[in-house]
């Protein structure tokens, strides 16, 4: 009996570890996120359909640590003249005359004590699809990445699978050809890639 209570305990033990491990973890917990937004955009006909780039509307994302929102005027530039009289936009037309800002909800959300630079990554070669997934074909967009630490470091070690040609950084379709382990290689010694695993890379 005390054999079989132990063996139960040691089971149980183990049990928990694993079940914490993978239902505590971002891949759980944070991947499939999708929020509702104030406002029904639709990346699938904007970034799909119309073909428009990333940096349309994330102005800042070659150039900043943060890809930005865009702000109202620029949606504003389409939606004078396309969609008037649409319900679904009446808060980007108020927002539009009052000045005040549309409330995103924020999908990929970093902890405060991780820091990240979207202009450092884009002038390594990591495309956009790399971390937030094909956009492109999402009415919603949704984290499909766990963002976890341990998924940032599987990179940092190994970079050369991620890395693309700078005309394909904002192809959500992208898809690394055979040769990309010789290819990235490549362009990590025309681009000086040297990635760090030190801890305060991230955290600073």
């Amino acid at each position: 009996m005390p054999l079989i209570l132990g063996l139960a305990a040691l089971l149980g033990g183990a049990g928990a570890v694993a079940f914490a491990w993978y239902y505590f973890s971002p891949e759980y917990t944070d991947v499939g996120y999708q929020p509702v937004q104030p406002v029904p955009y639709s990346h699938r006909l904007h970034a799909g359909d119309l073909k428009l780039d990333c940096r349309y509307c994330h102005v800042a994302v070659e150039r900043s640590a943060v890809a930005s929102v865009p702000p109202t005027n620029v949606c504003m530039n389409c939606h004078r003249l396309v969609g008037q009289d649409k319900a679904t936009l009446e808060p980007v037309r108020q927002s539009a005359a009052t000045g005040e800002p549309i409330r995103w909800v924020r999908i990929h959300d970093l902890p405060d004590y991780a820091y990240f630079d979207h202009s450092a990554h884009l002038a390594a070669g990591v495309g956009c699809s790399t971390c937030h997934g094909d956009v492109a074909s999402m009415d919603v967009v949704r984290q499909v990445k766990p963002l976890s630490m341990g998924w940032c470091l599987k990179c940092h070690r190994d970079p050369a699978p991620y890395l693309r040609p700078y005309d394909q950084i904002t192809n959500t379709e992208w898809v690394p050809p055979p040769d990309q382990r010789a290819i990235g290689e490549r362009f990590m010694a025309e681009r000086g890639v040297h990635t760090s695993e030190d801890c305060t890379t991230c955290h600073r």
